[in-house]
């Protein structure tokens, strides 16, 4: 079989030029650099950060690269592990909705890792990032993993294995194998989403990165991978059981060629920042009891609250029990219940809002139990170029106060200015680097394009 997905996948990547991507896709690219950068530094201190770096940190290698925040060079599989934790921990980097949910910037820590080991440029770690995206984002609009029971990041293993092939300057051949390689042991439970959380929810798609660039290493070094990974008879599609379709017919298109009405690989500009720290279902949730604390005033007036969700909204963070008693952050942070519930409380979402003494609190426990979530079929039948929550708060005089958010802060309809997304990088970084530290990263990045390698920029993010 010589026009398998993978074959079309390996094809794609290996043709894929800096030259062909969009300076909008570029500027895009950077923007969300500056964001999973900022991500990362926030949570460095968080427990299952600081666990995949001490355990990262017992290993070295001369060709490796640094653990985002310290000088260590560990084998950049092991690095992309602990920086990817970082970037994901606080659910906060960015968002793309389709039949499978996702957060595409989880690539970068993989791109990163072998842009360092390898001595890439600039141009060569942007282009690698916008393949990453358009190759997870096109498999997410191809078929839906999670009601099977698979996790999203499962798709993950297949970007960032092409993002490193891309970086390494693999053949087609040994692209494709690193493909074979990645999908053969790629598949993750969807249970790290279900259920009391654990750490392994915000570090699964570091897992799958590390795999990614496992994969393209050893594709490197010749070893080669079952095929046909996805359609053989115990391939992919048939044991997760889902049909990608033609999507492999848009990796056909040669760089240079227009993908219908989007131009080549510019999926990253339907992908969505976070403004708020929590899962992005309720982003808008969070929009609508802001806007409505200010017209309340005094929240100890709430008597109840009732949330109109669209069906993933619902499925994700508004059914199960544990939402109304959240007992780790994990939970607190995929909870719609919780997180309208503290907006309308606290008048802030931050990561005070997700630390035990609060979403564990005996009164905020005894408030979510007046909160329901209802699901509304007009919102789900926006879904997923719409996120729209619709929040009813009953006072106790009798009043009922109403707000609807369609498209959150952030949104790729609504997308935040550079000057808000450096103040939210500001916000998550100037406690450990200062004011100069956070602009020296931020001068760094929108320059990306210009510089020969990444060590500049990895010297910038070391943690004080």
């Amino acid at each position: 079989m010589t026009k398998t997905l993978a074959h079309q996948l390996a094809h794609y990547a290996c043709s894929l030029r800096f030259e062909d991507l969009s300076k909008e896709v570029v500027r895009e690219v950077k923007r969300r650099v500056i964001d999973s950068i900022g991500c990362a530094l926030g949570a460095w201190n968080e427990e299952p950060c600081v666990i995949a770096r001490n355990v990262a940190s017992e290993f070295s290698a001369k060709n490796g690269a640094t653990i985002i925040g310290t000088n260590h060079k560990a084998p950049p599989d092991w690095a992309a592990f602990a920086t990817g934790c970082c970037i994901r921990y606080f659910d906060y980097n960015d968002t793309y909705l389709s039949k499978e949910p996702a957060h595409p910037s989880d690539n970068f820590s993989a791109a990163l890792a072998m842009a360092e080991s390898l001595g890439s440029n600039g141009r060569e770690l942007i282009t690698a990032i916008a393949l990453a995206y358009e190759v997870q984002c096109r498999l997410c609009d191809a078929a839906s993993i999670r009601a099977r029971g698979w996790d999203h990041v499962t798709y993950g293993a297949f970007s960032t294995a092409l993002a490193s092939a891309r970086l390494m300057k693999l053949d087609p051949e040994k692209t494709r194998h690193a493909v074979n390689i990645a999908g053969v042991a790629c598949a993750a439970m969807r249970q790290a989403r279900v259920g009391e959380l654990s750490h392994w929810k915000g570090v699964a798609f570091a897992n799958a990165a590390r795999h990614g660039v496992y994969s393209a290493l050893l594709a490197r070094a010749g070893m080669t991978g079952p095929a046909p990974i996805f359609e053989g008879q115990m391939g992919f599609e048939k044991e997760l059981g889902v049909s990608l379709g033609n999507v492999g017919e848009i990796f056909v298109k040669r760089p240079g060629e227009k993908n219908v009405n989007e131009g080549t690989a510019a999926m990253i500009l339907n992908t969505s920042i976070k403004y708020w720290p929590a899962e992005y279902h309720s982003q808008s949730a969070i929009e609508a009891a802001m806007f409505l604390r200010k017209e309340i005033g005094d929240p100890s007036q709430i008597q109840s609250v009732r949330i109109e969700s669209h069906d993933a909204s619902v499925d994700i963070i508004g059914s199960e029990p544990e939402k109304w008693k959240p007992e780790t952050r994990e939970t607190a942070d995929h909870s719609l219940p919780y997180i309208t519930s503290i907006a309308l409380i606290d008048g802030e979402v931050t990561d005070r809002q997700f630390q035990p003494e609060r979403f564990m609190d005996p009164k905020i426990w005894k408030f979510l139990e007046n909160v329901t979530v209802q699901r509304n079929a007009e919102l789900s039948s926006l879904y997923a170029k719409a996120v729209a929550n619709i929040v009813h708060v009953t006072l106790e005089d009798g009043r009922t106060l109403t707000k609807r958010v369609d498209y959150p802060l952030g949104n790729a309809f609504n997308p935040l200015s550079d000057q808000q997304l450096e103040g939210k990088f500001n916000a998550l970084v100037v406690p450990a680097l200062g004011d100069a530290g956070a602009k020296k990263i931020v001068d760094l990045v929108w320059k990306l394009d210009e510089v020969k390698n990444v060590d500049g920029l990895m010297q910038a993010v070391k943690m004080k």
